[in-house]
């Protein structure tokens, strides 16, 4: 077991409705891919402690995390948060979050949105987490080679056996959305209740173009991942400046484009003259979009996730 460090912190997380469901969740979600991979045990730990006590209840991971590490295998990261959900006691206390959709082991139905995929991963979910519920299951991506009635007809039957308790998706362009969401509705299957789509204040046009209006029409909860563009709006990274040691250097290069550089440099105008951080600007932005539920922030240590819990707290005109 993993002592109980002694954080404390004065911030408040604020809480609001995930879409129509009947979960309430704080205005930013802990996502845990980092754990095990860039965040070992005790740290993760610590993060989740730190979250907790600073009004945190919402938290969001995946199967295949992090199967990309050297001697990982998926599940890494669900087996650290299900010892902490053991050790503290309190799963009542929390919205658990995770995802389906990614291989997890060999054969025809190692991966994707099959029937017997969903069913064999969520339970083997649920034994990692310690659980005997998920309270928010994903589907990680669209799945082209499966209906998406065969896909929500499993989370019927996971939703009845009281194993899941809301359906919701993620990287689903908008056609793949409305189809969806007019399967539930046509033959009376579990609806998506959110939506997590890669959103940020420099990668904009593809969620604002379609799938924010279809959210808003549907009151989907919307839980934008990579709020922070991989960290490039925290403003660690400098255009002509020596290279960061970061295991998401290479990753930042996308958002690195002459608009990328204009925005960051906005960001940190602002950020001056509020007397904060531009992690703090670029999170209260986010939260202010319309229809955003909560952003999924994730952290290494308990400084940054201390630094990232001041953007909720942080109204802009």
């Amino acid at each position: 077991m993993v002592s109980r460090p002694e954080v404390c912190f004065t911030a408040v997380v604020n809480k609001a409705p995930l879409g129509r469901t009947g979960l309430s969740v704080s205005r930013l979600c802990l996502g845990t891919m980092q754990f095990g991979w860039t965040a070992d045990e005790r740290t993760s730990f610590a993060i989740l402690d730190a979250f907790i006590e600073a009004g945190g209840n919402f938290v969001d991971s995946a199967d295949i995390y992090s199967y990309w590490l050297r001697g990982n295998h998926g599940g890494e990261a669900e087996r650290i948060l299900g010892k902490w959900i053991a050790a503290r006691g309190n799963r009542d206390d929390i919205v658990l979050a995770t995802k389906v959709r990614g291989r997890m082991w060999p054969g025809p139905t190692g991966e994707g949105l099959g029937r017997a995929h969903i069913i064999r991963a969520c339970e083997e979910s649920l034994k990692r987490l310690q659980t005997d519920r998920i309270d928010l299951y994903q589907f990680h991506w669209f799945d082209e080679s499966v209906p998406v009635e065969e896909s929500l007809r499993a989370i019927e039957e996971l939703v009845a056996s009281g194993k899941v308790r809301y359906v919701g998706c993620s990287n689903h362009p908008p056609e793949r959305l409305r189809e969806g969401l007019a399967a539930a509705a046509e033959h009376g299957l579990p609806a998506f209740v959110s939506l997590q789509p890669h959103y940020n204040m420099v990668h904009r046009a593809e969620h604002e173009a379609e799938t924010q209006a279809i959210c808003l029409q549907h009151c989907l909860g919307v839980l934008p991942y990579s709020p922070l563009a991989k960290g490039f709006l925290t403003g660690k990274y400098e255009r002509s400046g020596p290279k960061v040691k970061s295991s998401r250097a290479n990753a930042v290069k996308e958002y690195a484009t002459e608009q990328g550089w204009a925005t960051l440099e906005a960001i940190r105008e602002v950020a001056r003259s509020r007397s904060t951080t531009p992690t703090a600007i670029a999170l209260a932005w986010t939260l202010a979009r319309p229809g955003v539920t909560a952003p999924i922030v994730g952290a290494n240590t308990v400084e940054q996730l201390r630094e990232q819990l001041q953007g909720e707290r942080l109204r802009l005109d």
